[in-house]
């Protein structure tokens, strides 16, 4: 069916794979920021979704998905530097921007601020006890805003520093840049 597709990486007798741009101190540290804004972001959806249950109009069970997508995305770009994933982060980062200004700013009719007036009843958790009042989710909801623009722009700042650039170098020359090879091993010689 791909008889013609490589069965591994080929790489040079005496030569090692490194990735330059993932040694820079710009690259850990965008990495790291986008990680803590998609767990951030994960922990401010669980919270408005579980402490304002009762108040949430459909699709709750996408609320628990997103947060999901969110945590197993930050796992793979911490562990195995995910570039391609960015951009599917920065596509669901603006979605969920969209959501929480209309959401927060009222935009839809009411707001979780107006929740708080007169003749309006407090939300219930999902666990059956008293939710969080309704200053508490408006705020958490207008905290997404900056949470979610700063993970669309931190995002697409990673994504353009090339994560995934490969150098083919000779070991001693790696060593000696200190730099991190892959592991992976040189290419044995066919045998007779």
């Amino acid at each position: 069916m791909l008889r013609h597709m490589p069965t591994g990486r080929t790489v040079t007798p005496g030569y090692v794979v490194t990735y330059p741009n993932r040694e820079k101190a710009s690259s850990h540290t965008v990495r790291l920021i986008v990680v803590l804004l998609l767990l951030i972001s994960a922990a401010l959806m669980l919270a408005i979704t579980i402490g304002g249950w009762s108040k949430l109009q459909g699709l709750k069970p996408v609320n628990f998905i997103w947060a999901l997508i969110y945590i197993i995305v930050a796992f793979y770009i911490i562990k195995r530097w995910a570039r391609g994933l960015l951009p599917i982060a920065a596509a669901m980062a603006i979605l969920l921007l969209i959501t929480a200004v209309i959401a927060g700013t009222g935009a839809s009719g009411t707001s979780w601020f107006d929740r708080s007036n007169f003749g309006f009843a407090p939300a219930q958790s999902l666990f059956g006890g008293t939710g969080l009042g309704a200053n508490t989710l408006g705020s958490l909801t207008v905290l997404l805003i900056p949470v979610q623009a700063l993970l669309i722009f931190f995002a697409m700042y990673g994504f353009a520093q090339g994560w995934n650039v490969e150098l083919e170098v000779p070991e001693d020359e790696a060593r000696r840049r200190g730099q991190r090879s892959t592991g992976a091993p040189p290419a044995q010689p066919a045998g007779a």
